[in-house]
């Protein structure tokens, strides 16, 4: 008899995000989905959704002043991409074979298959940020007992030693070794967090770790 997979599902929060954060999490599913080898027929033209998402920013930008027209113009820019989410999200639940490190490539967060866990995560914090190749720093995680995966999260530095006001985040499926950001700009400083998804959902960001890279 076959076995019929567990099939892993996707938290579909995506109504739940302010603009700024629909974003970054278009941006990041983006950047994980482009030459993806465990998902090489997305159901959609990631240059296409690359473009929307650019409008999106633009119009986040318009409808800082106020106007109903720039608000209601970003609003429906991003209705469009959580549908466009929804539908990326249907086809990694169905290709990623029940294999939870392979959804994990795909930039999406797992929904919990448990609602009371026991108890909450331990918070998680950086060990170590070390320079990799030019452009790239490693970073190490402290692991915590009972997370599902992590993400880090980078941003620039900004004048006079300023926090970053955009990060970029990524998933990482576990602590077991450093974790990769990669396609940094030489001779920029960077603060770097990173947080523990458990049952419960996130922990709280960590303390920043400030690294210049080379």
């Amino acid at each position: 008899m076959a076995t019929i997979q567990k099939l892993i599902k996707a938290m579909l929060d995506f109504t739940k995000k302010a603009p700024d954060q629909l974003l970054a999490q278009g941006y990041t599913i983006l950047k994980a989905m482009a030459g993806n080898v465990n998902f090489p027929n997305p159901p959609l033209d990631l240059a296409v959704f690359k473009t929307l998402l650019d409008a999106f920013s633009v119009a986040i930008g318009d409808a800082k002043d106020g106007s109903k027209k720039a608000i209601t113009q970003r609003n429906q820019i991003g209705e469009e991409i959580v549908q466009t989410l929804r539908l990326v999200a249907l086809y990694v639940e169905l290709n990623c074979k029940g294999d939870m490190n392979i959804f994990l490539t795909s930039g999406l967060t797992p929904r919990s298959a448990t609602r009371t866990p026991s108890q909450p995560l331990a918070p998680t914090a950086l060990t170590g940020v070390t320079q990799g190749i030019s452009g790239q720093l490693l970073a190490t995680i402290k692991r915590v007992r009972g997370a599902k995966n992590y993400q880090l999260r980078i941003g620039q530095i900004g004048a006079g030693g300023a926090m970053p006001t955009s990060w970029t985040i990524e998933t990482v499926p576990n602590a077991k070794t450093a974790a990769a950001l990669n396609g940094l700009t030489p001779g920029t400083t960077y603060a770097i967090q990173v947080r523990a998804y458990g049952f419960l959902g996130y922990t709280e960001w960590s303390d920043s770790a400030v690294r210049m890279v080379t």
